[in-house]
């Protein structure tokens, strides 16, 4: 029997019915009001005298919450702190990281998130979400049950595998807390509310020597499973997924680069599923090169592309700015031969070992013939730079200074407006610091780091740092696919998804951002859904009609604010909004 329910009455707030009592409420966190309660309402709930007698507004528990998270004394128990209040009295959380988000989003989510996952088994407090194992995977069913939710209660399911979080690698069990970042993402930043996701890790052992030998770890202490016995788990997965939340969309999250292209190849088609680190960091990034080049008067078509990390992250974003390429009037060999991309061992070429999603960007060992090389047979990022030239430098590599001032310097010699993107993370993971870029290319680079950097001075300009942060595309791709209830993320959505947000902003005037502020979150996400579900319809794959898109949109979000309460005895009839058993 659920215990309570909310839903959107027709004046457009929010209620919830809520048949328990007492205890019952505050162990809750989305009932859990604390003082937030009236005195009527604890008389009704059983809440009298189980709270302190004062009466507090949402405003006057931001002011409490916000002093208390301030009074911190580093990253790490910042978010503790946060994931503690979540656990209390989420719709307050969500109000607080949304009333200062630019100065929470690094906390619940990247950087910091990365070294709580590093010290997930360390610092575990309460469970959020689902853990499979790949040792019970006749249990799998059983576990999505014991969620709770049924097929109408779900919009969005974010599962990792924790092989290649962020640039930390290997975190077994750890990963979950990307999961459960990413939601919060999607949650603060396109209003999907809190009970219709579902964070899920798929632990199937882990390589990290650290957490095999660390007595306190909590996952399967074996080595990572692969091949056959992975990829049948991965499919009953899948396939649990697709019976029990069919509406929903499956979001796959710090995959390892064998898995990822692999699995989003052979689900694509058949599911509505999306990876976030191949076609979120594609939308991002090409959004940044699109609103480059059109600061330069040019188009992406004309562009000489190097991608440094020829990874999962790297091919998604040539493949989707190929796919631009075409839709700009080449041919798709033509656009292909736009990009050089660089792996760990150097140039991906037809004379050199490459993984199978490479191969579409390797270049001839024909064209090579006449290069110039530091070291024969041996093609490097100085030497693809000294001898491609190009306009546009992407860097996935997770090689901290990889941008040389001499492969800048040698960049900015060929090019007046230099592209430049180092995109790894963490922060000491950056394959270069802007300041640097804009001292090396005399103040002309356009930049977009993965990294949070703050603005920088140079020769009279202040200079500001967009990030290419997937914040600013993933949550109104999921939202967008969500409002039509779209049965596939097509190439076309990714696409829209990247062209919206590039609209937003102007890289025309000197130091000016090539991308949004993360300030502007929720409303880049907004656009970016309005644009994806359009997609949706236009191409065929949305089975829910959206009459007027920015209304209808706009009012599917979800807001952080203390619902009315109708105090129950039952929950009569199941809703078609969000609920909880």
């Amino acid at each position: 029997m659920r215990q309570f329910q909310f839903r959107t009455d027709p004046d457009g707030t929010e209620s919830v019915q809520i048949a328990v009592r007492g205890h019952q409420v505050l162990a809750r966190p989305m009932l859990n009001f604390g003082p937030g309660y009236t005195l009527e309402q604890r008389r009704a709930l059983g809440l009298t005298g189980l709270l302190p007698p004062a009466y507090n507004t949402m405003d006057e528990q931001l002011k409490r919450v916000y002093r208390q998270f301030r009074s911190q004394p580093d990253d790490l128990s910042k978010y503790v702190y946060l994931n503690q209040l979540q656990d209390l009295n989420e719709i307050l959380f969500y109000r607080l990281v949304a009333e200062h988000l630019d100065e929470m989003l690094p906390i619940i989510y990247t950087p910091t998130v990365g070294e709580a996952i590093q010290k997930f088994s360390s610092t575990f407090d309460r469970p959020r979400g689902v853990y499979l194992s790949i040792d019970e995977p006749d249990g799998i069913d059983e576990a999505l049950a014991n969620h709770g939710q049924t097929a109408d209660d779900v919009d969005l399911v974010v599962v990792t595998d924790s092989e290649g979080i962020l640039g930390i690698g290997d975190q077994g069990v750890g990963g979950i807390r990307i999961a459960i970042g990413k939601l919060a993402v999607y949650t603060t930043a396109a209003g999907i509310h809190p009970l219709r996701g579902v964070p899920i890790v798929l632990d199937v052992g882990t390589d990290n020597h650290a957490l095999l030998n660390d007595p306190s770890y909590l996952g399967l202490r074996r080595p990572r499973v692969r091949g056959e016995q992975y990829d049948e788990f991965v499919a009953r997965f899948v396939d649990a997924v697709r019976r029990r939340y069919p509406h929903a969309l499956l979001h796959w999250e710090d995959l390892g680069a064998d898995n990822a292209h692999r699995i989003l190849e052979t689900y694509r088609d058949e599911i509505c599923t999306f990876n976030d680190d191949i076609q979120g960091t594609a939308a991002v990034v090409a959004a940044a090169a699109l609103a480059a080049v059109k600061a330069k008067g040019e188009t992406l078509s004309q562009q000489r592309i190097v991608i440094h990390g020829a990874g999962t992250a790297g091919i998604g974003v040539a493949d989707l700015m190929r796919d631009i390429m075409v839709k700009e009037g080449l041919t798709p060999e033509e656009a292909a031969s736009r990009f050089w991309g660089l792996g760990s061992r150097g140039l991906v070429h037809s004379g050199g070992p490459m993984r199978p999603f490479q191969q579409r960007y390797s270049r001839p060992e024909s064209e090579l013939r006449g290069w110039e090389l530091e070291e024969h047979g041996r093609y490097g990022l100085a030497d693809v730079v000294h001898n491609v030239r190009p306009t546009i430098l992407v860097g996935t590599s997770a090689q901290p200074g990889a941008f040389t001032e001499r492969v800048v310097r040698e960049m900015a010699a060929h090019c007046d407006r230099p592209v430049i993107m180092p995109l790894s993370n963490p922060t000491s993971k950056t394959e270069a610091h802007p300041a640097d870029l804009l001292a090396w290319t005399e103040g002309r680079a356009l930049i977009a780091t993965g990294s949070p950097f703050g603005s920088v001075p140079y020769g009279g300009t202040t200079y500001e740092i967009a990030q290419a942060n997937n914040a600013l595309v993933f949550p109104g791709i999921g939202l967008g696919t969500v409002a039509v209830r779209a049965t596939r993320v097509t190439d076309g959505m990714i696409a829209a998804a990247a062209e919206a947000v590039a609209e937003l902003t102007s890289a025309a005037r000197p130091g000016s951002p090539l991308l949004p502020s993360m300030r502007q979150l929720r409303a880049v996400s907004a656009a970016v859904a309005v644009r994806v579900a359009q997609q949706a319809q236009a191409e065929g794959v949305a089975t829910r009609e959206l009459r007027d898109p920015i209304q209808d949109i706009y009012r599917q979000m979800w807001r952080p604010e203390y619902p009315r309460v109708e105090v129950v005895s039952k929950i009569e009839a199941p809703s078609a909004r969000p609920t909880e058993p």
